[in-house]
């Protein structure tokens, strides 16, 4: 079977990370006094911010799991499955350890910051549920697509249930998964539903990119089915709900930010994929291979990780839009410079892991 590599999806990774460099930044130092709706910019930047969290979860269900096909279409998937758990427990520790503060706690000072869930922990967990879910159907293709896009589908409309959902009987390390009172920037539901789809993209890819005019029929899909996201997917959940009268799909189609943003993911898809020749070897690509790197370089320097002081202890919520602009455009460049001369590529982060277990090992 036909693996050669998804190269758009290494430009669509290098999107996703300097938007969401630039739009941490942005967020994190602009003026309150700037963020008002009477401002087009504002609406525009902050629209499209709001897209970079759903194509990082969509794209690490769809490398990994056809990272997972691919190896087992060599006859060789436990390797595969080894590294991707030992990825998954990694970026969980990764995102544990990147909001701890050592001063506070030579101090006795143990904050309860330290267990808010961000996107690592819920990308490490979506690759290990991954893993699961491809262990179990591994020699069902069929029914793991059909499993995978039922599972993202279903994430998606059960999303009032858990919305404002509030767990008091549960230790904060595991209610933080699933609720947001505590601080948790994420919650895996109904995050995981954008990685099933990634996953599910993935298995229509290994079965079927080795076709004539695939690729053709494949961006026409993207564009086409992102388009009825974004402009229809609302209209079509109040009708659901007119037919059958369940209370939820109106919930849903009532704050439908999920399938809509969906509906941006397959765009910005059908985009880059379409621009995929003028890609390949490029700048671009590169900085799509190193967003581990980068991520936590960026929240380092922004977010003062270990010591507290960074970026924005000094000037949290004080610059105004030429200062945040200019900020932000070197911001983005020192830390691209920084992964790519020094962390030069996400190898780097994970051999850091590697070499620390190995000490246990002795």
């Amino acid at each position: 079977m036909h693996t050669n590599r998804l190269y758009f999806i290494d430009a669509v990774r290098a999107f996703a990370i300097l938007m969401m460099l630039q739009g941490h930044f942005i967020d994190t130092l602009l003026d309150p006094l700037y963020r008002n709706p009477i401002y087009t910019a504002y609406n525009v930047w902050s629209y499209f911010r709001g897209i970079t969290a759903p194509v990082f979860f969509t794209i690490s269900g769809l490398v990994f799991t056809y990272l997972l096909l691919r190896a087992n279409a060599k006859g060789n998937d436990k390797k595969r499955i080894k590294k991707g758990i030992f990825r998954g427990f990694l970026l969980l520790l990764i995102g544990y350890s990147l909001r701890v503060n050592l001063v506070s706690w030579f101090t006795g000072y143990f904050s309860p910051y330290f267990l808010v869930i961000d996107v690592l922990q819920c990308i490490g967990l979506s690759l290990i549920l991954l893993v699961c879910l491809y262990s179990i159907f591994k020699n069902h293709s069929y029914i793991f697509s059909i499993v995978l896009f039922c599972i993202g589908c279903a994430c998606f409309l059960s999303e009032p249930l858990y919305r404002d959902l509030v767990i008091d009987d549960v230790p904060l390390f595991f209610a933080n998964y699933m609720t947001k009172v505590n601080g948790s920037i994420f919650t895996i539901l109904p995050w995981f539903g954008y990685s099933a789809f990634g996953a599910f993209f993935s298995t229509v890819f290994f079965r079927h990119a080795h076709r004539n005019r695939f690729k053709q029929f494949t961006i026409a899909t993207f564009f086409v089915a992102g388009f009825l996201l974004i402009f229809y997917s609302t209209d079509f959940l109040f009708y659901l709900h007119r037919v059958t009268g369940y209370e939820l799909l109106y919930r849903c189609a009532d704050f439908n930010y999920l399938f809509i943003r969906m509906g941006n993911v397959l765009v910005l898809f059908g985009l880059f994929y379409t621009l995929e020749r003028y890609l390949k070897q490029s700048i671009i690509s590169r900085i799509g291979e190193k967003t581990l790197s980068m991520y936590v370089i960026h929240f380092i320097i922004l977010y003062g990780s270990f010591t507290g002081y960074g970026l924005k202890h000094f000037f949290n919520q004080s610059l105004n839009p030429l200062e945040v602009i200019l900020g932000a455009a070197l911001f983005v460049i020192v830390v691209c410079l920084i992964s790519f001369y020094y962390a030069r590529t996400n190898h780097f982060v994970y051999n850091l892991a590697r070499r620390f277990m190995s000490l246990f090992k002795r």
